[in-house]
């Protein structure tokens, strides 16, 4: 297997980051991103405790990006041919 398929998330196309998974494994991660954050929008609403709030959006979100950039493909600015 070639290490471009290893990768859970590919580059994007055109810009700088990652597109969506390739692989079960990065759709596991973004599955739990977005659960968390549906309990996070529930149990710590932004009216009623908006630091919390934007503490955990902005940890869970620092997380998934690490996530990306160890099992993603090496990001760097893409116009699209690369």
């Amino acid at each position: 297997m070639s290490p471009s398929r290893e990768y859970w998330f590919p580059a994007k196309r055109y810009g700088w980051g990652w597109g969506l998974p390739v692989r079960w494994q990065g759709w596991l991660t973004l599955l739990a991103y977005f659960v968390l954050l549906g309990v996070v929008v529930f149990r710590f609403q932004p009216a009623g405790h908006p630091l919390t709030f934007a503490l955990l959006v902005a940890l869970f979100t620092v997380a998934l990006v690490v996530v990306c950039w160890l099992k993603g493909e090496p990001p760097r600015w893409r116009w699209g041919k690369d």
